[in-house]
């Protein structure tokens, strides 16, 4: 104060005013619902044409942000990401996007036929236009990356790409099964039988840009900013995994860990869980659980912020995916969490 002249009350009001300026100020319920309406063209969601699912979704997958698919093996995954990105090609008219996808295949899944089968099925009055089904097939980019530090440089494709071009959605089917790999190569080179050029190899194929110790952590984070940045859906499917008998499928809030520590050890191999672990569960924005109990298939809402827990009976016809009833049952616990595959294949 002495050096700039001033009093007290000068410098308490200015404060007073910096402050003012600089801290964001209080919102109210009403007032961030009516700032989420006005945003909606920037938001908004994308129908996966599931009636059901939609309305427990309030209009679809959610853009701006991450979805996962899990569930086991010959489920319906794949069937599922055919379907949004055949949706997502279409015009507006018939409710789709009317934009390119970019679908990331690392299992080698992607099924050309099966994508025309659908839209036939779906769409005949499109379709069965000269030329419309070469054309919408060609709005979808499929990459194949062998390792995970190859789809760690496509994904800054993926990302020019995205704010360049008219990209709707982006699949990624699957991200486990790339860092399953990654994990199976670094074990068959333990550096004890590694020659050194196999090492040099090995080194090469570690991803450049994403930290080494947390390479999946990295890869989330990006992913969930360029959701976010574009504001595309981006739809991630995730595997499955047997789980110990002392792992608790339930959050402590859920039930009684006691309880269902004792209730865990007398559940079958038949009850999954989600592979990539934790973290990557609390990072993604929704996710939807592919399981099969009692001679059905179910789609299962597990989590999402605007959504309690439901579950959907579906089948999988030339059309794609059906829901079977679009009123969903709630769904609470342990069974929030666990994944049943209870002989799925017997009707596949």
């Amino acid at each position: 104060m002495e050096l700039l002249d001033v009093d007290l009350d000068a410098v308490k009001s200015s404060i007073a005013q910096i402050s003012a300026s600089v801290c964001p100020p209080y919102q109210t319920a009403l007032q961030l619902m009516q700032e989420r309406l006005d945003k909606e063209y920037l938001g908004g969601h994308f129908p996966t044409t599931l009636k059901g699912l939609d309305k427990a979704l309030f209009g679809g997958i959610p853009f701006g942000a991450l979805t996962e698919l899990v569930g086991p093996a010959g489920i319906g995954k794949t069937q599922f990401c055919l379907k949004l990105s055949l949706l997502a090609a279409l015009p507006t008219s018939c409710g789709g996007l009317n934009g390119h996808v970019i679908y990331v295949d690392t299992e080698s899944k992607f099924s050309s036929r099966r994508l025309i089968e659908i839209g036939e099925s779906c769409y005949p009055q499109i379709f069965h236009v000269k030329g419309m089904a070469k054309e919408l097939a060609g709005r979808i980019v499929v990459l194949q990356p062998a390792t995970l530090s190859e789809f760690t440089e496509r994904l800054q494709q993926i990302k020019l790409s995205l704010l360049q071009n008219q990209v709707r959605l982006v699949i990624i089917d699957s991200i486990a099964a790339l860092v399953s790999r990654s994990r199976t190569i670094v074990e068959c080179h333990h550096p004890s039988i590694m020659s050194t050029a196999a090492k040099l190899l090995i080194d090469h194929e570690r991803p450049v840009k994403a930290p080494r110790r947390d390479a999946l952590g990295w890869h989330v984070s990006f992913l969930k900013s360029l959701a976010e940045l574009s504001r595309v859906p981006i739809v991630v499917t995730n595997q499955v995994r047997a789980r110990s008998t002392n792992h608790a499928l339930s959050y402590s809030f859920q039930a009684d860990r006691k309880s269902e520590l004792a209730r865990n050890r007398d559940i079958s191999e038949s009850h999954l869980i989600p592979a990539l672990g934790i973290h990557w569960a609390h990072a993604v924005n929704v996710r939807l659980v592919l399981e099969a109990h009692s001679g059905q298939r179910f789609v299962k809402l597990a989590k999402s912020p605007i959504s309690p827990p439901l579950s959907f009976p579906f089948i999988i016809t030339s059309a794609g995916i059906s829901l079977l009833n679009d009123d969903g049952m709630e769904v609470s616990g342990t069974e929030i969490n666990s994944i049943l595959n209870e002989d799925h294949q017997d009707f596949s």
